[in-house]
């Protein structure tokens, strides 16, 4: 059965832009089937609202492509509760929802968006915290 992650946005996006480095190689094994990631509407949205901003240049060809990786690859979750903890940002809770009702790892770029006291039981990492932590569970 393989580990399963809910990725921040900026770990999708730091993946997709660069091959090299933690984000690149968690989204290499999304892809491979080494990880299975779990998406719902919102973080789907916000997904694709992300990848079509000016500043990452990406073509129309490319974020068609992304985001039909995602949906192929993304395991929908659907009706998750709302988060029972405040955090800093209301907008970021469906990652911390997801994954708590999935058993996933949260991987972020951003620790100081999921204070440890909001996470409920709920591992949550940097990219390169996340790989050494695969490391030692293989």
């Amino acid at each position: 059965q393989p580990m399963r992650v809910v990725l921040d946005t900026n770990v999708l996006v730091s993946g997709v832009l660069s091959a090299a480095g933690p984000p690149g190689w968690i989204i290499e094994a999304v892809l491979t089937g080494r990880l299975e990631f779990g998406v719902d509407t919102r973080i789907r949205a916000e997904y694709e609202d992300v990848l079509r901003r000016p500043e990452f240049a990406f073509s129309p060809e490319r974020i068609a492509d992304l985001l039909e990786a995602i949906d192929r690859f993304a395991f929908q979750v659907a009706a998750v509760e709302p988060w029972p903890a405040p955090l800093p940002d209301r907008d970021d809770e469906p990652w911390l929802a997801v994954a708590g009702a999935t058993g996933s790892v949260l991987v972020t770029g951003n620790l100081k968006h999921f204070p440890a006291r909001a996470r409920r039981g709920v591992l949550v990492q940097a990219p390169r915290e996340f790989i050494e932590y695969l490391r030692n569970e293989a």
